[in-house]
């Protein structure tokens, strides 16, 4: 049986998004970083609950919505398993759900006063550390 270690995920009261929300999108960037490899086995429900002092209904909540969208799979008796990554949408529904990402954060950053090249280098340097290293 495989050693399942801790997620390092954030969990944070005043986020707008819902606990599972949280979650599901804290796994997808360990997944898309590379912390969680191809075939690591997840947490299971009640560990992570436990972990993270929530209802294990949360959990399993975004787990499912994670098997869903093809970042895991369940492997019957055996647990949850990350997925090799692979393009579930549409050309389409990838742009859209990009202008939808970019007019929120332009909505959210809008006002706090920085200048377009702050937030530009910001955001390159969060998507330089959360998308995976290509190798050579």
């Amino acid at each position: 049986m495989s050693r399942r270690t801790p997620l390092m995920l954030n969990i944070a009261t005043g986020d707008t998004r819902p606990i599972n929300r949280q979650i599901v999108d804290g796994v997808r960037r360990l997944i898309a970083n590379g912390e969680l490899p191809v075939g690591a086995a997840l947490p299971s429900v009640r560990g992570l609950a436990q972990q993270l002092s929530i209802n294990p209904n949360t959990v399993a909540k975004a787990y499912g919505e994670l098997a869903l969208e093809g970042w895991v799979e369940s492997r019957a008796g055996l647990g949850l398993f990350v997925l090799q990554p692979r393009q579930l949408l549409s050309d389409a529904e990838r742009e859209r759900r990009l202008g939808e990402a970019v007019d929120r954060f332009t909505g959210d950053v809008i006002g706090l006063g920085y200048s377009g090249a702050e937030v530009l280098d910001r955001v390159a340097g969060e998507l330089a550390a959360a998308l995976p290293r290509k190798v050579a």
